[in-house]
């Protein structure tokens, strides 16, 4: 049985999740500036650095009294540092709902070796926040990557905690209205809502936060690229424009040019009312679609970007096998690139719906993935 294909093409199929799709305006040739060949620790590579953290400041939104730091190792390193600096003072609760929140309970119970209360949630679900007691330290994702489930509201974070909230906003950062006063620190990668290069993070540091790294000496070793505080002091200069190791030249620039383009679509609001428009184009078209389905079983957890689906047709033989055929068949076609579902995850597909995406492309992609699962059916 042969299946018409659809007309339209997207323009742009890049669908992945991280790395995602560069800013539609992006060009190489907006990198022309970047301080290549200069040390990062000039003035003009002290003075990008800076821009970036100011500028990330102002479309986020986040407190003149945070610290925001450029560290190494993307999101990873981030909230990997952040654990090994601040964790161990008082008990911890670690939650995790998909496979990035997982790593960090590994890291936790199995690295640090502390006692923690871990709370786990299936794919598609979330812990239930209203049993967290935030007096206690609290690691978590805000947007589950891998699993396209997001915290609703950040309402059940109490003001008065007495622990820290370490949160892991890699895939929420620029997308989401992320509530800075609930937040103690908070981490994510230029690769993810903004499409930057990979290999750096952002690591946010509330004044509670920096209080706890200048009071509290981890009983653990502390690498020297994990390092934030000398004497009992916060390392200043990581948070003002220099780093603890050197960075990419070309990676900033690339990211001030993403930061520049997210303020010519509005800042913040701009973004994610792109993102929310990309991914109401995907919900949508589950809703008249019986064979397909959000992965996230409340509508109020649903991600906006990492849109993660599974497919509900009876007449699937092999989940996994049917999913990995229809990405491959999209692919192929030059349709949708990299949109399998993690690893880790259930079988299905995972498309990203963050602010760098056109709503033109997904609504263009779309009927292609209605050819690729009926011409799957079909094979059957």
């Amino acid at each position: 049985m042969t299946i018409q294909q659809p007309a339209t093409r997207p323009a742009n199929p890049r669908f992945s999740s991280g790395p995602c799709a560069k800013p539609p305006t992006w060009t190489l040739d907006a990198l022309s500036d970047a301080a290549l060949g200069r040390s990062h620790r000039a003035a003009v590579g002290k003075s990008k650095l800076k821009d970036a953290i100011e500028i990330t400041r102002d479309v986020l939104g986040i407190p003149a009294d945070y610290k925001i730091g450029i560290v190494p190792a993307s999101d990873t390193g981030a909230f990997e540092m952040a654990m090994w600096n601040v964790l161990g003072e008082r008990p911890v609760e670690m939650l995790a709902w998909e496979s990035f929140g997982a790593g960090w309970v590994t890291d936790a119970v199995k690295q640090l070796k502390i006692d923690a209360q871990v709370k786990t949630a299936d794919y598609g679900d979330i812990v239930d926040l209203s049993t967290v007691n935030f007096d206690n330290d609290v690691c978590f994702t805000w947007n589950g990557t891998t699993s396209g489930v997001r915290v609703a509201s950040g309402d059940v974070i109490p003001a008065d905690r007495a622990g820290l909230t370490l949160c892991d906003a890699t895939s929420a950062a620029f997308a989401m209205d992320l509530p800075w006063d609930k937040l103690d620190i908070t981490t994510f990668s230029w690769q993810k809502v903004l499409g930057g290069e990979a290999a750096h993070g952002i690591l946010i540091l509330s004044p509670r936060a920096v209080a706890r790294m200048e009071s509290y000496t981890p009983t653990w070793p502390l690498p020297k690229i994990f390092r934030l505080t000398k004497a009992g002091k916060l390392i200043d200069g990581i948070f003002s424009g220099a780093t603890i190791n050197t960075p990419s030249m070309l990676a900033v620039e690339d990211y001030l040019f993403a930061l520049d383009w997210a303020k010519s679509v509005g800042g913040l609001n701009g973004l994610i009312e792109r993102a929310n428009k990309n991914a109401q184009t995907i919900w949508d078209f589950c809703d008249a679609n019986d064979w397909i389905a959000n992965l996230a079983n409340d509508p109020a957890t649903r991600s906006n970007t990492s849109v993660c689906l599974k497919f509900t047709d009876d007449r699937i033989q092999d989940g996994a096998a049917f999913a990995k055929a229809v990405a491959k068949r999209l692919e192929n076609e030059g349709i949708a690139l990299d949109i399998g579902a993690y690893r880790d995850a259930p079988a299905g597909l995972r498309i990203w719906a963050g602010g760098t995406v056109e709503t033109s492309d997904i609504e263009a992609m779309l009927p292609w993935l209605s050819w690729a699962f009926h011409t799957e059916i079909a094979a059957q």
